[in-house]
């Protein structure tokens, strides 16, 4: 899989940080904070793009993957949700010990973009055996922070890798639901991937409007 997309640097005083973004906007793609969980809206572009982009979070742990999400448009769906703050998304290695405080001042200082093609392996479903994540020792989970308008998912390579596929099964399946079906996945909090984080409800979105809805634009 080849991922066209840009590569910034930023310093700020003895630190230097690689911001890697997707080289084009996904136009239909949103992430909305609805609270008591996590909502991602994705066609079928946005949904593969994504599906690559949390495999290269897997491959770059000296990388902030930022991923530009909010977007004035809106997923036309039959049962609104609720209204909330949408989020940018920056995917990271927990290694690298970023502190979320600190975004807004790297996100001002990005130096010029350098375009890129990452070859990736295409996200599949997990080997390791569901069960596994459930045992105390399991430290290969995503953790979140909200700061500046953006969501932080903090985790292992390991983490990235098993559950970049969840994105991929909506570009997949989505288009062949139709109709009042809808096709959805989420990272769920039964299933031993999220630590200090709540549950993303990921779901395929064909049809969009260019209305934005109120109170959604986070600052």
């Amino acid at each position: 899989m080849k991922l066209p997309v840009v590569i910034h640097r930023a310093r700020t005083g003895a630190d230097e940080f690689r911001v890697v973004r997707p080289a084009r906007p996904l136009p239909r793609a949103v992430l909305v904070d609805h609270d008591r969980y996590l909502g991602a809206y994705l066609d079928q572009e946005a949904a593969r793009s994504i599906a690559a982009l949390w495999t290269l979070a897997a491959r770059s742990p000296r990388s902030l993957i930022h991923i530009p999400l909010r977007t004035p448009r809106s997923p036309d769906r039959a049962v609104p949700d609720p209204a909330g703050a949408r989020l940018d998304l920056v995917l990271l290695h927990h290694s690298l010990q970023f502190a979320p405080s600190r975004w807004k001042e790297v996100r001002a200082r990005l130096a010029p973009r350098r375009p890129h093609t990452a070859n990736l392996p295409e996200a599949n479903p997990p080997a390791t055996a569901p069960g596994t994540r459930h045992h105390r020792e399991n430290r290969d989970l995503l953790h979140e922070h909200v700061r500046a308008g953006t969501l932080f998912m903090t985790g292992s390579a390991k983490v990235f890798h098993e559950t970049a596929h969840l994105f991929l099964a909506i570009a997949h399946q989505g288009p062949t639901h139709t109709g009042t079906h809808h096709y959805c996945t989420q990272l769920h909090a039964n299933a031993g991937i999220l630590g200090k984080a709540r549950e993303i409800h990921i779901e395929y979105c064909a049809e969009w409007t260019d209305e934005e809805t109120p109170a959604t634009t986070a600052t």
